[in-house]
């Protein structure tokens, strides 16, 4: 079965003395973690992909995630975060304004997606 969607967690990590930090020193990887888990108890696993990333060179607005298809960067993530991501953009297709990287360079084409289809419960 093929991907839907795929959740990008920056789990980059640096020096603990370099100025600009890392997602990971931030809590990134427990926030992977976390949207593997919540995927998996939702029956998405075989839709949505929940990977780790190298560097998004977006250290300051860290932990981040970032969507695709639809290219949707979010910043700041926690992992009080996660379940809302995956019920409102991944199930629902709304982007999360509360929660965008502000700017140009990551603004999303638009707010609303196609919402992900029903009955994708993996076959067992």
């Amino acid at each position: 079965m093929r991907y839907v969607r795929h959740i990008f967690i920056c789990t980059n990590r640096r020096r603990d003395d370099d100025p600009k930090g890392s997602c990971a020193q931030k809590g990134s990887e427990s926030i992977r973690e976390l949207f593997k888990k919540e995927l998996k108890a939702r029956g998405l696993k075989a839709k949505v992909r929940a990977n780790a990333s190298g560097c998004l060179d977006a250290c300051s607005h860290g932990p981040n995630v970032v969507i695709y298809p639809e290219g949707v960067w979010y910043g700041s993530v926690k992992e009080e975060d996660v379940a809302e991501i995956i019920e409102r953009h991944i199930i629902g297709g709304e982007v999360i304004e509360r929660l965008l990287i502000k700017g140009p360079r990551y603004a999303p084409d638009r707010l609303k997606y196609p919402p992900l289809e029903t009955g994708l419960e993996e076959s067992v």
